[in-house]
């Protein structure tokens, strides 16, 4: 894990700024003569830097993302609590950490304190930019605002908008937080009921009614409280809760909110219409957060676009999950780009 600091202020899009960003990255292989094998990944709502964790079975030795072949870059989003600038942070104005001070950080910021650490890599092209979910707004964030930095875009389980659907599971989430009477105090630890809370209900747009009856059905038919189903959410809730903050939760449900790539440009089909690189869309059949609606509306209006909807029964946690199925994808579309050379 490395860290990058621009110099200077650090300008948001809603017109304030951060003073000394941190941005937190991992890089894994190695750069080649050419600079031609660079894999860069945007990761996902509460996932970090290290793509080779997370993602693995896509990303490793012996993967489809090998770093004996790829030079692959990860950097956690400003937001999070895995070492970019964050709530917990301490803003050097104050000499205190931000926490429920921090300011609006929208998809746009990721993707500009990311361009500064490429630029610090000395990456001028990058081979493959993909993200999954919240990691595919950024991608397609960047592949809009600098149409020439990538060859290939591949967009999983996201949309070119947040929906209204999106943000009011959002909101629920945060909801959930304000309820929880430690909100606002100025501790890593607070709010940690309401982040429970606020993980139980997420996990609800991520996962599927199929998937819960297939594992968290109650075994006994007598049974009449203790379900498995409940507490499965109570587990979710806690295993987030030892990895990650209230604070830095809710700054980031508020990042994927102002996802828009038509704001304050050409209406969402012309901006997506600026989009240069080869660009696979994938979906999930299952997906009740981002259905496969939204990944066909990209592929429609993305130039010479493809379409693939996986089948699954995890729902849009499928795109963490189906990495055989991911990689299937990819070594196809490898071979019709080959097949055409």
């Amino acid at each position: 894990m490395k860290t990058f600091s621009p110099d200077g202020l650090f300008g948001l899009e809603g017109g304030t700024h951060l003073h000394g960003l941190q941005v937190t990255y991992h890089t894994v292989g190695h750069l080649n003569t050419d600079g031609s094998n660079v894999v860069w990944v945007c990761h996902a709502l509460t996932a970090n830097s290290d793509a080779l964790d997370w993602w693995n079975g896509l990303f490793g030795i012996g993967n489809y993302y090998d770093p004996e072949k790829y030079f692959i870059v990860c950097a956690n989003v400003i937001g999070s609590c895995y070492g970019t600038t964050g709530p917990l942070s301490i803003n050097p104005i104050t000499g205190k950490p931000y926490y429920q001070h921090f300011p609006l950080i929208t998809i746009r910021d990721m993707v500009k304190a990311h361009q500064l650490l490429q630029q610090h890599l000395g990456v001028k092209k990058i081979h493959t930019l993909i993200g999954g979910s919240m990691g595919g707004f950024q991608a397609m964030e960047w592949a809009i605002e600098n149409p020439d930095i990538c060859e290939q875009l591949v967009l999983i389980a996201t949309a070119a908008k947040h929906s209204p659907w999106g943000v009011a599971y959002n909101e629920a989430q945060r909801m959930a937080i304000e309820a929880d009477i430690t909100w606002g105090v100025p501790s890593a630890q607070a709010a940690t009921k309401g982040l429970r809370a606020a993980r139980a209900i997420a996990l609800l747009s991520y996962r599927h009614y199929d998937a819960y009856g297939a594992t968290q059905a109650a075994k006994d038919e007598q049974q009449i409280d203790g379900f498995p189903a409940a507490a499965y959410q109570r587990y979710q809730g806690e295993k987030l809760v030892k990895r990650f903050d209230a604070y830095s939760y809710y700054s980031l449900t508020k990042s994927m909110d102002s996802h828009n790539v038509g704001r304050n440009r050409k209406p969402i089909e012309r901006s997506l219409g600026l989009i240069k690189a080869k660009t696979i869309v994938i979906g999930i059949d299952s997906d009740q957060l981002f259905p496969p609606s939204e990944q066909a509306f990209l592929a429609k209006h993305i130039p010479d676009a493809t379409l693939h909807i996986i089948q699954s029964s995890y729902g849009h946690d499928g795109f963490l999950v189906e990495t055989k199925k991911l990689t299937s994808i990819l070594q196809e579309e490898e071979i019709n780009v080959l097949s055409k050379i």
